[in-house]
């Protein structure tokens, strides 16, 4: 699976906006794709810059760069 959003890489605002958008919070984003709330939260306010590992499979995610999770719940 690509991107979550399969399509434009997104800026930390514009995911942000995105999930006010829907009424999702980051908590709610971070459980549904088993994530740490804390991981998510610092990819959204780039505190972390997602290279690797979770941050990686939350900027993919959230659409914030291109990447591939696996079906095992890792990122490439």
């Amino acid at each position: 699976m690509s991107n979550a959003q399969g399509s434009q890489i997104r800026t930390p605002e514009q995911a942000l906006a995105e999930l006010k958008g829907r009424g999702e919070t980051i908590a709610a984003f971070a459980r549904r794709h088993a994530l740490p709330y804390a991981t998510v939260y610092q990819v959204l306010h780039k505190q972390k810059k997602g290279v690797y590992g979770e941050a990686h499979r939350a900027a993919v995610l959230l659409g914030l760069k291109a990447g591939v999770i696996t079906p095992e719940g890792g990122a490439q």
